[in-house]
């Protein structure tokens, strides 16, 4: 919950801030000079870029909640086993074991989305972001062609 409030806090902070850069790009865009409307024209492209990747993240936070609520109402969540050092640092050994025993799974039902959600989370666990977020995203494309279906 604590989490929730934190991103909801910063979303509001970046609403804002796109607020006021697109007033301000609005304001370079209405004036005469013509080196202030191109400043402006950049200022709107980086608006832009800004609200696309809030509207992502956002998506992508949801979907893998959603994906996350389904499995542990299903009981398949993964459980989180491997120790970590007091500075939070996973034990290097038991996370690789940990992402043996799910890349295992998901190269045996490459079509089941559960698979991918767990993977994604031993990617993490190995403090792979980067991999971990993409396999959420596999995970989160093929639960939602399946729910389609």
């Amino acid at each position: 919950m604590k989490a929730k409030i934190w991103t909801s806090l910063v979303i509001l902070l970046l609403i804002i801030f796109l607020g006021a850069a697109g007033y301000n790009a609005w304001r370079l865009l209405t004036a005469e000079e013509t080196a202030a409307q191109l400043i402006g024209v950049g200022a709107v492209l980086v608006i832009a870029l800004g609200a696309w990747v809030l509207v992502r993240e956002l998506l992508f936070g949801l979907g893998s909640e959603r994906l996350g609520r389904i499995l542990d109402a299903e009981g398949g969540l993964p459980e989180d086993t491997v120790e970590r050092s007091p500075g939070g640092r996973p034990n290097r050994q038991q996370a690789d074991e940990q992402f043996g025993r799910y890349a295992a799974e998901a190269e045996a039902n490459p079509e089941d989305w559960r698979s991918w959600f767990r993977l994604s989370v031993a990617y993490d666990v190995a403090s792979d972001r980067s991999r971990a977020r993409k396999m959420m995203r596999r995970a989160i494309r093929m639960q939602r062609s399946e729910s389609r279906s």
